[in-house]
């Protein structure tokens, strides 16, 4: 790949992240301290996210693939995202700001696909190059905390209590816009077929339901569906427990948790080979449970390391389950069903466990509630703990150890 096409690929991977990561991640903090959102309505706040994974395949499967060239998408809905971005910049309300964060989550979650299939398009070996040009989006998360903490402040407890966080919205704002520009710039990306009736099934990724025949595959199914339902109030709760209990520089700091992602990609093939499929996604969802532990018993004063160990941990959380399930998932796909397969565990995890996650999550938060004022936050972290462990424990005795073919 020449070094102008791979440059232009890796900011368009910087920017989709950084818009990401430079709201999603304070929202909560946000809607609470500055909208007076309860609980439940930052858990439907975040179950855009759900919603947006459900339809998104809707709009690649009937548009994108077939109609439009994916980069001329791409701009149209970062575009899009800016506008909407910059009316959630001037919502004074929950009732005004959720429906435009629906909608955005709506329009967004289809430009995850759409950059990736900008960059396979452009690459003769994707296997070798893929990696390069996705690390730049875990950078761009990456950036976009740094600057929230520690060059603007806007997640100080002084600035978020004169409603300094809205800002993100506008940053955002700016970004996508630009995002938005460059996209029509980028290498043409044809659509992959103009031909043939659009099957809903094919969409959905249906097609893969037969693999829920094979035992040890619908255990793993049903595991990470549930796994979703803790994993849920890590996105959702994190942020504001850290800033509700005095965590300096809360979001920049949490960013150890991507830094962490990339680490524990280089290590998962080791594990991975040596120890199996089985107990890779066991230490992944063991790591879940430890870090909710860490999150209910640690504190900002002499037990602040559990919590900064907490957060390290994501990238075991992360990788050793969700990216270990997409090789595992790939490998027992047939190799018509691959792209169904992966479709169909996207569907299952960050549509419908997540949504049921962050609904949980709003409902266990407002149980929570402190009439003086905050959360009791043991509480909240030690649901999420004991629940992945319940998981764990059922995986581990219903889940049979297999050999799966790895090579990074």
């Amino acid at each position: 790949m020449k070094t102008g096409l791979k440059v232009q690929l890796s900011i368009m991977m910087f920017l989709e992240f950084f818009i990401w990561g430079g709201w999603f991640v304070t929202m909560g903090t946000y809607l609470g301290a500055t909208l007076g959102a309860n609980g439940a309505q930052i858990g439907q706040a975040y179950s855009t996210q759900s919603w947006g994974a459900i339809i998104a395949p809707f709009i690649i499967g009937l548009i994108a693939d077939r109609y439009f060239n994916a980069e001329k998408i791409l701009g149209v809905l970062h575009l899009l995202g800016a506008g909407l971005m910059y009316l959630l910049y001037t919502c004074g309300s929950f009732s005004s700001f959720y429906p435009y964060v629906l909608v955005y989550m709506i329009i967004y979650m289809p430009t995850l696909a759409l950059v990736n299939s900008v960059a396979f398009r452009q690459m003769t070996d994707p296997t070798k190059e893929f990696a390069h040009i996705r690390l730049w989006g875990t950078v761009g998360w990456i950036v976009a905390g740094l600057l929230i903490s520690f060059v603007f402040a806007w997640d100080s407890q002084a600035s978020v209590a004169s409603g300094m966080l809205k800002n993100t919205f506008l940053m955002v704002a700016v970004c996508s816009a630009a995002l938005g520009l460059m996209s029509f710039f980028l290498p043409a990306t044809p659509p992959n077929s103009k031909e043939g009736a659009v099957k809903i099934s094919d969409i959905l990724g249906l097609d893969a339901l037969a693999l829920l025949k094979d035992r040890n595959f619908l255990m793993f199914f049903i595991s990470s569906i549930l796994i979703c339902i803790p994993l849920a109030f890590y996105y959702s709760q994190a942020n504001p427990f850290l800033t509700e209990t005095g965590m300096t520089n809360p979001t920049g700091k949490m960013t150890i948790g991507q830094a962490s992602e990339v680490l524990f990609m280089l290590l998962l093939p080791i594990f991975f080979k040596r120890f199996g499929i089985k107990w890779t996604l066991a230490v992944g969802m063991l790591a879940w449970v430890l870090r909710y532990l860490l999150f209910a018993y640690g504190n900002t004063g002499e037990l602040s390391f559990m919590l900064i160990l907490g957060i390290a941990m994501h990238g075991i959380c992360y990788d050793f389950f969700f990216v270990s399930g997409q090789i595992y998932t790939d490998s027992k796909a047939g190799e018509h069903v691959k792209s169904a397969a992966q479709g169909l565990i996207t569907l299952a995890t960050y549509g419908v466990g997540m949504l049921i996650g962050f609904w949980v999550a709003g409902k266990i938060t407002d149980q929570n509630v402190i009439a003086s004022g905050g959360h009791h936050w043991q509480s909240i972290w030690i649901w999420p703990a004991v629940f992945a462990g319940v998981v764990l424990v059922l995986f581990l005795l219903l889940f049979k150890n297999e050999k799966v073919e790895y090579e990074a």
